[in-house]
């Protein structure tokens, strides 16, 4: 019989579908984008999406269908806080992520 499936296992397949370069490659921006003195990392959309189209040779839409940015669950996992902004449509500015170390 199967059972209803649980919030932690929708959150662990759901991270698990996002390829490990997806990850390497956001690991990498962070370090480039990290501020020792603050202690947290801006890390623009745009960077990540252009990173992960040219090195696997997809569209930016495919990248965006296939949930490839939903990452903030896996890293607040490993001990980051991580915060999502996007400016309204009214607004300028880039969409990014801030990655802050829990540890400070």
């Amino acid at each position: 019989m199967a059972n209803p499936i649980t919030p932690q296992e929708v959150v662990k397949r759901r991270l698990n579908s996002i390829p490990g370069i997806v990850i390497d490659i956001i690991n990498d921006l962070i370090v480039k984008n990290w501020k020792h003195s603050s202690n947290w990392a801006i890390v623009k959309q745009d960077d990540i999406v252009t990173a992960i189209a040219t090195t696997m040779n997809v569209s930016n839409q495919e990248i965006f269908n296939k949930g490839w940015l939903e990452i903030e669950d896996l890293y607040r996992e490993v001990g980051w806080q991580v915060l999502y902004d996007k400016p309204d449509s009214d607004e300028i500015g880039a969409a990014y992520f801030r990655f802050k170390s829990n540890n400070r």
